[in-house]
């Protein structure tokens, strides 16, 4: 049953398409992005970013920088801004911090997507999950410093993230919730990249953002 106070905003999905791929494997011409891991994918202007829950219920972290200049990166305040909502979907653009577009989102079958949180790092497992008593846990933070750090992009350059298919909303207190991704096996958001970029992509590490289970995340560039 949704909750009284939650926002519903109205969103045009895209119509489902199949998906081969499975928890055995991504589909052909698909790259899978192991559970708790990232990946670099180039990106030419005009070519699209195709993201794909294999499995369900599963966060994908989307961080993209500018190939001409590094210092260029996704800013999620300014996303917000200029499109005046935070529930972006099909349509809407992905803004840069110096206010240029990055990226169109162009194909949207959840319509469910955060840019509140920043990624998750080990102080958030230290902080937020004090079961694991300071072990050292994956984190997207550190899986997207590991991939963006070889082409330039130092960490305190990675700020907010498009938590893909996160399903994070606030109650009329203010008090921020976490449910589980709504996402089924197959569910896709694509976008395409309106500058050269390098984006940064993780399979969310966080177990509380992914309801219990961390799973893959299949991808694969087109054009």
């Amino acid at each position: 049953m949704t909750h009284p106070d939650r926002p519903q905003p109205v969103r045009d999905l895209s119509p489902a398409r199949p998906y081969d791929g499975g928890p055995d494997g991504p589909a052909p011409g698909w790259t899978r992005i192991p559970p708790q891991t990232g990946l670099l994918v180039e990106l030419a202007p005009g070519q699209l970013l195709e993201i794909v829950d294999p499995c369900g219920e599963q966060v994908s972290d989307l961080y993209l920088v500018s190939r001409n200049d590094v210092e260029e990166c996704f800013s999620a305040g300014r996303t917000v801004d200029y499109n005046n909502t935070l529930y972006v979907s099909v349509g809407s653009k992905l803004w840069s911090n110096r206010s240029a577009v990055m990226a169109s989102i162009v194909e949207d079958t959840v319509g469910v997507h955060d840019m509140t949180l920043t990624p998750c790092s080990q102080e958030t497992f230290d902080i937020l999950y004090p079961e694991f008593e300071g072990a050292p846990h994956p984190s997207c933070f550190g899986n997207l410093c590991g991939v963006l750090g070889p082409v330039g992009v130092s960490p305190d350059r990675i700020g907010t993230t498009l938590n893909v298919f996160m399903d994070v909303w606030t109650d009329r207190t203010g008090e921020l919730h976490i449910d589980p991704p709504p996402t089924r096996p197959g569910d896709i958001f694509a976008i395409r990249a309106e500058m050269p970029l390098f984006a940064g992509i993780t399979a969310c590490s966080a177990e509380k953002s992914n309801n219990g289970t961390c799973k893959p995340i299949d991808v694969r560039v087109v054009g």
